[in-house]
């Protein structure tokens, strides 16, 4: 009974915090979208090759890239975060009212699902980070390195339904891998009819994830999609050969490999 008050207690909460955000959502998201993107790349959480570093950056995929994406930096901009938790708390309430639960990717999806939870009233949970897992191989291998250690911190909950969140997606495997870890962690936990078949990040670089995701079974949120949204929010603010570099590449990356 006293479970069932405390869910109860938490669904209230929820539904209030919904009531008076979507009040307004649809004339304030746009809004946030504009503003998030851009104090993103004023604050030069996006890097460029001709404002920042001339010689770029090697991506893990071995693809050389004119721009840089490092969102790990939001909590240093306490405005810009309580902008992405409204925001992102919006998107939720419209596309996933089944969730019931939050779970940040560590280190980066830890500040944004704790200001999604501050906002939204939902609870929130972090993966724990695992050196040198990159995809679900590694995984298996570092579970079996790792002990009786939990992977995942916070409560979960028999019948929880839970979304996985993230900074920003490009091709998808590092939000798999977190899915697997999460229900590795239920599995361990004896926790029963746990789902976990959301993913909800700032940023999409539209490099494939949301076809990967639709593969996989799972449902992918994205705020902003950065090729058909992001770039163009602060085309007015880049320099037109900054733009039409970044542009250029995202259209097709192989041009610019040597």
């Amino acid at each position: 009974m006293c479970h069932d008050n405390e869910a109860k207690l938490r669904n209230s909460e929820f539904t209030l915090c919904m009531a008076d955000i979507m009040k307004d959502s649809s004339s304030t998201v746009d809004s946030l979208k504009s503003d998030i993107m851009r104090e993103i790349y004023l604050n030069r959480m996006l890097l460029t090759s001709k404002r920042d570093k001339p010689e770029g950056w090697m991506l893990h995929s071995g693809l050389w890239s004119p721009f840089y994406i490092q969102l790990r930096l939001l909590s240093s901009y306490p405005g810009t975060l309580r902008k992405v938790g409204h925001a992102m708390t919006t998107m939720l309430a419209e596309e996933a009212t089944h969730v019931n639960k939050i779970v940040g990717v560590a280190f980066a999806g830890v500040p944004i699902a704790t200001v999604i939870s501050i906002t939204s009233g939902l609870p929130a949970c972090h993966t724990r980070k695992l050196a040198g897992v990159r995809s679900e191989a590694d995984l298996e291998r570092a579970i079996a390195e790792y002990g009786q250690h939990s992977l995942l911190e916070g409560v979960i909950e028999d019948g929880d339904t839970l979304c996985i969140v993230d900074d920003l997606v490009t091709g998808m495997e590092s939000k798999l891998v977190a899915r697997r870890q999460v229900l590795d962690e239920v599995k361990r936990r004896g926790v029963k009819n746990v789902r976990c078949d959301d993913i909800a990040v700032i940023l999409d670089r539209q490099q494939g994830a949301a076809e990967r995701a639709k593969k996989s079974g799972l449902v992918l949120h994205s705020l902003i999609k950065f090729v058909d949204e992001g770039l163009p929010l602060i085309r007015d603010i880049m320099d037109e050969d900054e733009y039409s570099l970044v542009a250029g590449y995202l259209a097709d990356p192989s041009k610019y490999q040597e």
